[in-house]
């Protein structure tokens, strides 16, 4: 991009979807309280490919402040600021790390960080009853510990895909746009 007006304008758009998406398809679909703060974290894939990390975090701020006063569903808040939010843009910090065994120890150490972080805020601050949590007796938490190991697996390997196609296919209609 050359401009700076042009990237703020584009974090501002960028921003504008995360906030609708978060704030007006929660409330209409209650229960994809995981995955529409995960596409909205998406989002800033567009911002990290055509400015920088830097822009892609301020985005995730302002997305994340925005979402605390207008968004109905608390639960997607805690998903979009604790992991969904700033992992898109984390994500290709993360990828410079040289060593795999690294990068995978480094990916998932975020991962189980936000999500233990989450787990205790439901239930601290949202008053959500880990009884809930507890549907096969003692063994619950751990197993949904590995479910959602794997669930992040397919994400971080489709985050992957996902960036290679904006690069691919939208990055030079946008491009074309912004200049």
């Amino acid at each position: 991009m050359r401009s700076k007006a042009a990237k703020v304008a584009l974090c501002g758009v960028v921003s504008a979807l995360s906030v609708v998406l978060l704030m007006l398809m929660t409330g209409i679909v209650p229960i994809a309280t995981i995955a529409l703060p995960a596409l909205a974290g998406c989002l800033t894939i567009a911002i990290v490919a055509e400015t920088n990390v830097r822009y892609g975090f301020a985005v995730y701020c302002v997305v994340s402040v925005l979402a605390i006063l207008l968004t109905p569903d608390r639960e997607a808040i805690l998903f979009y600021i604790l992991f969904f939010g700033y992992y898109p843009t984390l994500y290709g910090l993360l990828m410079r790390i040289k060593r795999k065994p690294l990068r995978v120890l480094a990916k998932f150490g975020v991962f189980n960080l936000a999500m233990a972080l989450e787990t205790a805020l439901a239930v601290w601050v949202l008053q959500i009853p880990l009884s809930e949590m507890e549907v096969l007796g003692k063994w619950s938490i751990p197993i949904l510990a590995v479910m959602l190991n794997v669930v992040f697996v397919l994400y971080d390997y489709s985050m992957n895909g996902l960036i290679v196609l904006y690069i691919r296919r939208l990055h030079p209609l946008v491009q074309k746009y912004i200049k």
